[in-house]
């Protein structure tokens, strides 16, 4: 026994929101259950529909029970875990760069300070170029 072509072409339109992920009536998750709610029909009117159903069965058999709409979502997740590596990459990397600029701040800082003691140390108001680890040379100056 087979089902009328207003039932059939029901279940066909549930399949299709069903499978493009716009359902009416139904949660939306691909089954056998959802499809005939989607259809606004019986089970066992569904289950009369054996070439819906045949092609129901290829369809999930080949795509899986996840909707349009999972799988899109399943790869913009994916999309924005890889993306979110990659600013933790550069985080990282960048904070290592502060870590080593804030190193030589500090020496410099350090090398600063020694200067202003070394001149304010001085009581002849001579100014004398500090011994410098860049030049590696060491002068007066008057």
């Amino acid at each position: 026994m087979s089902v009328s072509a207003a039932t059939e072409k029901a279940l066909r339109e549930a399949m299709t929101r069903l499978v493009e992920g716009h359902p009416r009536f139904t949660d939306g998750a691909l089954t056998k259950e959802n499809l005939y709610r989607e259809a606004r029909v019986s089970r066992a009117t569904m289950n009369r529909a054996t070439a819906v159903l045949a092609d129901w069965d290829t369809y999930v058999s080949e795509h899986g029970r996840r909707t349009r709409g999972e799988s899109q979502r399943d790869a913009e997740i994916a999309e924005l875990t890889r993306k979110l590596k990659a600013k933790t990459m550069e985080c990282t990397q960048l904070q290592q760069k502060l870590d080593a600029a804030a190193t030589v701040i500090a020496a410099l800082h350090h090398d600063n300070e020694a200067l202003r003691e070394h001149i304010h140390s001085r009581s002849d108001g001579r100014v004398v170029a500090f011994p410098g680890r860049w030049r590696g040379e060491d002068h007066e100056v008057r």
